[in-house]
């Protein structure tokens, strides 16, 4: 019989896994390397959610979570094999919904974000996901002044990366 916390997380989990599958995706590379990503989270998520207080939305505290788990073993792997590229085409709705060109600037945004640094990473998907930079100083545990200068520093380096 499930407890009201168990059913409490499952509930969460469920209205905000769109969240873990945006990190999964912009810290991995296959689908098998994004399933087992999403799973680790998911398990990470479920192991702190007795801390979970509440002090803050869920949505932020699973940001926190998720983006820590997902740094932790992107540097992980990073010290053993490379990835292969990752293929989008699974992501893909109905093709005459679809937008290619739109596709092909999202793979060179992707390709650009993969250059930066795994902080700078947390920080644009915070950031593409329209958070306020006090709800991305909270998740990443910096000053709210110090997202906004990062922030202005990453944009930068991706316009570098983006028009050489």
């Amino acid at each position: 019989m499930k407890t009201s916390s168990e059913e409490s997380f499952v509930k969460q989990l469920k209205e905000n896994q769109n969240i873990i599958h945006k990190i999964c995706r912009l810290y991995t590379s296959d689908e098998d390397a994004h399933k087992d990503l999403f799973q680790e989270i998911t398990i990470q998520l479920w192991k702190a959610y007795p801390q979970f207080r509440g002090d803050s939305k869920f949505t932020t505290w699973a940001y926190r979570v998720g983006l820590n788990t997902a740094i932790t073993l992107y540097r992980k792997k990073k010290r053993s094999i490379d990835t292969t590229p990752f293929d989008t085409d699974f992501y893909r709705m109905k093709d005459d919904e679809y937008n290619f060109e739109e596709e092909e600037q999202l793979k060179l945004m992707y390709k650009a974000i993969g250059e930066l640094n795994d902080i700078e990473k947390a920080l644009i998907f915070l950031y593409l996901e329209d958070k306020d930079y006090t709800e991305i100083a909270e998740t990443l545990g910096i000053s709210e002044v110090n997202a906004r200068v990062k922030m202005n520093r990453i944009k930068g380096k991706l316009k570098k990366i983006l028009n050489p």
